[in-house]
């Protein structure tokens, strides 16, 4: 029986210990594509990439693909003029995105800085143990692919009308455990899930209307949230 061991970073490690067959693989880090419309994103961003000219990248599911929707102004505003390329596809897991980094939608590119938001919609069927993999492998995959790049991994945002929603749970927990990937050199980690919840944990309906999705101002809330942190890893 074979291993792989991905070890990341020298004092804080993440050790998958899954089989050398793909099949063997947890699914939250086997990489699978997808078909129909989601084949043909995935190589919209090819082409978007081979052009070069990128920054900045922001890589996740459906809650960062809408920033071509409710985002859109917030998107103007704050990454208009910064050469940046959303890869984010409605419905991913971390096993698509690790799939899509393989397929070409980082290729030959050296972005100042990658944000990362990915894991809710894998937490109905995978443990936080689990989904922290997928963030070890996402980050291992852009440390190896783009050594230039700073990583800046965001907390998978809370879900669901309260603190005692069962998936924001396991969002929170995952969160506890992939945040050690941070080393503040090259991986860097932010949680900024607080800043749309009411005091007393419940979620904002005007900032996420259907508990999961972002506002308009949803949107201006994450900006602004991860901007000074960015200026800084895009040395601006």
């Amino acid at each position: 029986m074979k291993y792989l061991q991905i070890t990341l970073l020298s004092s804080l490690c993440f050790s998958l210990s899954i089989f050398a067959e793909n099949k063997d693989l947890h699914s939250a880090v086997k990489p699978v594509p997808k078909s129909g419309g989601w084949i043909k994103r995935h190589q919209s961003f090819n082409q978007r990439v081979a052009k070069g000219n990128v920054d900045l990248l922001l890589i996740g599911d459906s809650i960062t693909h809408g920033w071509e929707g409710r985002g859109k102004n917030v998107w103007a505003k704050f990454y208009g003029k910064r050469n940046a390329v959303n890869l984010g596809i409605g419905g991913d897991r971390t096993q698509h995105v690790i799939w899509r980094l393989n397929n070409g939608n980082v290729k030959d590119i050296s972005p100042k800085a990658a944000v990362v938001m990915i894991g809710t919609n894998n937490s109905r069927d995978n443990s936080p143990q689990e989904i922290a993999d997928g963030l070890a492998a996402i980050t291992k995959q852009l440390r190896d692919k783009l050594p230039k790049t700073k990583v800046l991994l965001l907390g998978v945002f809370p879900r669901g009308a309260n603190k005692d929603d069962a998936r924001r749970k396991v969002n929170e927990k995952a969160n506890a455990i992939f945040k050690k990937l941070a080393d503040g050199k090259d991986v860097h980690y932010l949680d900024i899930g607080d800043k749309f919840l009411n005091p007393d944990g419940a979620l904002n309906r005007k900032i996420m209307p259907d508990l999961l999705h972002l506002s308009e101002e949803g949107y201006t809330i994450w900006a602004e949230s991860i901007e000074p942190t960015l200026k800084k890893l895009m040395g601006e």
